[in-house]
């Protein structure tokens, strides 16, 4: 066959020059998309930590103030679960591409919108307020954009590679990284006023170049086999429905004018009711909702721990300067890329859970040594911390989610279930990190080791969910139903 042997799952297994170029095209597009929706949501991670809490929430107290900045870096993540429903929802029944069109298009306008609030001395408690809400909108537009990047990859690819294919997309957090980590190494060379009364908002107003680019890659994005067979295969039986309906219509008439009540029902009133993607999620595949709550601790902490906490703890109480944070964070950014590629073909072959699981004893062990590492000022032991942590660690599992999460669903509600599981964890597992453990460290930041003690409690939470999850990758991901 020309274009390749279709297996279950809607994908070729035997790739023709076609289907390699289709696959290449969906990879690339979704990896960019995800690099520029990434791009728009960790800047302000970036900037909350160096910025923030000077020009939005001035305070005598520098603990007060940066405890402040964290909290509005966490407000995003609690509208990222509404944005995992609503898109999650939308993409199940209209498609991934459009949907994954409007959340580029939202966070765009969103974060450009940011470089422009003015600061708390010009308009008072508007700034932080604008900020807030701003904040969001952020939160709800990246909530949509995960789920549909990797499912519309891991539809598209062969079965036996998808976990590979699949987890390129999710590098785009440290592609986007890593242009961040160049931006801001640029803005701490401007004097502390300029950074702080114009230099800061540059990366912010660089979103309207990202958001252009990023529709016109996902304008020219296909929907994935799986799906667009899917939705054929409903729209038939829809119609099948209506003409079984219409057929025996005169005969359904018959019966209620001759039934005695009680007796006889109608046919229209015994019909089955369908439900919505998003409602079978919660009531159908709960226990996988829960599932992924546990499963994100050990990637989402280490990851807002090193990422953001670190560059304002660091500086703050052990005065490591913040252009060796920064350069460290990007050694561990480039170094992301073979790390994914290895650990995901790695899950390919023996599966997600044994990967998963490497990675997750990796933050267990590490947490500890990483403090003493940041302890030491030493940059070479510091990158090799990062490395470490992140490269050894975060990555195994980061390079899994994607395939691990979508095959537990579906696939007429497996853009909801991943997208609405994902996201809810993000607001205990990621959007809380930087303020807990901001809290936990303490005003002189000398408690850092309750700070280690919290990354291994959700390490020990993810194993234990781990354990509870099935083993995923030789699913059908056509299949109406994934496990018991």
């Amino acid at each position: 066959m020309s274009q390749g042997t279709i297996d279950a799952s809607g994908s070729s297994q035997k790739l023709s020059g076609q289907r390699r170029k289709y696959l290449s095209k969906v990879v690339i597009s979704s990896f960019i998309g995800n690099t520029l929706e990434y791009y728009d949501y960790l800047v302000y991670g970036t900037a909350s930590a160096i910025a923030f809490p000077t020009v939005f929430f001035a305070h005598d107290s520098t603990f007060v103030a940066t405890l402040s900045a964290f909290a509005t870096f966490a407000v995003g993540f609690f509208a990222r679960p509404l944005g995992g429903m609503f898109f999650g929802h939308r993409g199940d029944k209209a498609g991934r591409k459009s949907t994954l069109i409007m959340t580029l298009m939202i966070m765009g306008i969103a974060t450009f919108a940011v470089g422009c609030i003015p600061s708390v001395e010009s308009i008072g408690l508007f700034a932080p307020l604008l900020l807030i809400v701003l904040r969001l909108v952020q939160g709800f537009a990246v909530g949509g954009e995960w789920g549909g990047s990797m499912i519309i990859v891991l539809e598209s690819a062969p079965s036996k590679h998808r976990g590979f294919w699949a987890a390129w997309p999710n590098t785009g957090g440290f592609s986007s990284q890593i242009i961040i980590t160049i931006l801001f190494a640029w803005v701490y060379t401007l004097p502390k006023d300029q950074m702080l009364s114009w230099g800061w908002r540059v990366p912010f107003w660089l979103s309207a170049i990202v958001m252009l680019l990023g529709l016109w890659m996902r304008r020219s994005l296909e929907e994935s086999p799986v799906f667009t067979h899917a939705k054929a295969a409903t729209e038939r039986t829809g119609r099948n429905r209506s003409l079984t309906v219409e057929n025996f219509e005169e005969s359904t008439q018959a019966l209620e004018s001759q039934a005695v009540e009680g007796d006889v029902r109608p046919a229209a009133e015994g019909a089955e009711k369908t439900h919505g993607p998003l409602y079978r999620v919660f009531v159908e595949d709960w226990r996988d909702l829960i599932r992924i709550v546990g499963l994100r601790f050990a990637e989402s902490l280490p990851y807002f721990l090193l990422c953001t906490f670190a560059l304002s703890y660091g500086p703050q109480h052990l005065g490591i300067a913040k252009e060796e944070l920064n350069w460290a964070i990007l050694i561990m950014s480039v170094l992301a890329f073979p790390a994914h590629g290895l650990y995901a073909a790695l899950s390919d072959r023996i599966g997600r859970r044994p990967v998963y699981l490497i990675g997750t004893i990796i933050v267990f062990l590490t947490a500890f040594p990483f403090f003493i590492a940041l302890q030491s000022k030493s940059f070479i032991l510091i990158v090799i911390a990062y490395v470490v942590v992140l490269n050894l660690g975060h990555n195994a599992i980061n390079a899994v989610q994607p395939s691990f999460f979508a095959e537990l669903f579906p696939v007429d509600r497996r853009y909801s279930g991943a997208a609405t599981g994902r996201e809810v964890a993000s607001i205990l597992s990621g959007g809380l990190t930087p303020f807990i453990a901001t809290a936990l460290a303490g005003s002189d930041g000398s408690h850092w080791y309750y700070v280690a003690i919290y990354v291994m409690l959700g390490a020990v939470f993810t194993a234990v969910s781990l354990w509870l999850t099935p083993e995923t990758y030789h699913n059908d991901l056509s299949a109406a139903k994934t496990h018991d």
